[in-house]
């Protein structure tokens, strides 16, 4: 085995240990200690004093950590444009299967969330004149509409996940 690799498999735990102190999932702070490691055999400079070597591998899983944090936000900010920009107005057709479950857990919303859900989900109301007799502006309007959507989408999933599951279309809970 290499100098560089038998350094890096023997302070394994600590750079785990290293790694899961700024990173909460397990899971990924294992595979960002892996892609380091590989990196680092593959690439590591012919470093003849151990502590350099060391220094220099903290430097490539700090970087990597923050890589991992660009990419979620990077991720949370497509997710939220999505949507955001989704106008998810239920068609007329579809009015009369929506579950009599999300009917009574719309009251159970904060009171904002629950008048967005009814204004834009349930009456099919036009964003900007939502926004306007709301007082807010679109893009908060569009941040509201996410939220409360989440939010009803959590109250089934708690109180109904068979139909919650189906997306809420033809629910058999109260039949």
């Amino acid at each position: 085995m290499h100098k560089v690799e038998s350094e890096l498999v023997s302070g394994r735990a600590k750079f785990l240990g290293y790694i899961r102190k700024r990173i909460s999932d397990p899971d990924l702070a294992e595979d960002i200690l892996q892609d380091c490691l590989l990196k680092a055999v593959h690439s590591a400079p012919e470093i003849e004093d151990d502590e350099k070597l060391i220094r220099w591998f903290y430097r490539i899983l700090q970087n990597a950590v923050i890589d991992a944090y660009r990419r979620k936000a990077a991720e949370m900010n497509r997710r939220m444009n999505y949507f955001a920009d989704a106008d998810v107005a239920v068609e007329p057709e579809d009015q009369e299967e929506i579950c009599g479950c999300m009917r009574e857990l719309i009251p159970t919303l904060k009171p904002e969330y629950a008048d967005v859900v009814k204004a834009i989900d349930i009456n099919g109301e036009d964003a900007e004149e939502v926004s306007t007799r709301l007082g807010i502006s679109r893009n908060n309007l569009k941040v509201r509409s996410h939220r409360a959507r989440q939010a009803l989408r959590k109250r089934l999933e708690e109180t109904c996940r068979m139909c919650a599951e189906h997306h809420c279309l033809d629910c058999s809970c109260k039949k």
